[in-house]
């Protein structure tokens, strides 16, 4: 019987964030959540358990409350690097969630890079 695409999704997932967890030298990681309304990302320090800066396209201030486009992607990915460096984290690990590092993912991860956050 054939993996349902969720599944499939679910072991990728899993897989990058495992990867993460092997290599992870004691730098925050930069987790991406995209939904087919809006796309949201977090700096987190997997070692205290702690969120360090966010940045959604929820957040009406930045102009694209419920769009998911690489427009919005990239106005996030130039925010989050603005709010990690105010929070002092200069380098971080990326972890995709699962997805592939194309379109709204590599846009908010170029936008991100062109911010000042090295990954």
């Amino acid at each position: 019987m054939a993996n349902s695409k969720r599944t499939l999704f679910l072991k990728r997932r899993l897989r990058v964030r495992n990867k993460l967890r092997k290599i992870n030298t004691g730098k925050p990681r930069l987790s991406v959540h995209r939904s087919s309304k809006n796309i949201s990302v977090q700096v987190i320090d997997d070692i205290q358990g702690i969120t360090l800066a966010s940045a959604s396209t929820m957040e009406k201030d930045l102009g694209f409350f419920g769009k998911n486009n690489v427009d919005a992607s990239a106005k996030v990915g130039s925010v989050i690097a603005e709010r990690a460096k105010k929070a002092g984290v200069e380098e971080v690990l990326f972890d995709r969630g699962g997805r592939l590092f194309h379109g709204k993912v590599k846009a908010l991860a170029d936008a991100a890079r062109e911010g000042g956050l090295k990954f």
